[in-house]
């Protein structure tokens, strides 16, 4: 029914990567986030595939799927310790360094209202950070999916 649906809020993705040194499967939120961007088309390569009998109309086949999600926000830290949030940390020393294999990393996403989260094999590039006089300071990151995406249901 249209009449019952509604829009959801952005500030209900969650947004989580995983520690892959840590003994037992943990996922760390990353915080601060003020604005995300899904790119489902991302890396996606097409061949085309017009022939004569194509009668005039493009045609073309995928033979390539791809897709990125930029996070953007506020660098955060701690008050009382003032080290960085973990998820922000995690990726700006740990996997942003990294090269060759051991560049991915697995990342999860939904919103509140849903009960799978959305698990993503990746790669992250760190993003620019900065600000003037009187604005926090900023903090991004895009993670490009490699491979399929695949699902895990929310549990605890």
């Amino acid at each position: 029914m249209a009449g019952n649906s509604r829009p959801i809020d952005a500030r209900g993705w969650i947004f989580q990567v995983e520690d892959d040194g840590a003994t037992e499967e943990t996922w760390l939120p990353i915080s601060g986030l003020t604005t995300f961007t899904h790119n489902p088309g991302e890396n996606e390569e097409t061949a085309e595939t017009v022939a004569f009998d194509s009668e005039g109309a493009y045609e073309q086949d995928v033979m390539q799927r791809g897709a990125t999600l930029e996070l953007e926000g506020q660098f955060r830290i701690d008050k009382t310790t003032k080290a960085q949030d973990p998820g922000q940390a995690y990726i700006d020393t740990e996997w942003s360094q990294r090269l060759g294999i051991e560049s991915r990393n697995r990342v999860r996403w939904r919103h509140e209202t849903q009960t799978k989260w959305v698990v993503w094999e990746a790669t992250v590039t760190p993003g620019e950070q900065g600000g003037g006089t009187n604005e926090k300071t900023s903090w991004s990151a895009t993670i490009t999916r490699c491979g399929w995406p695949t699902s895990a249901a929310v549990t605890g």
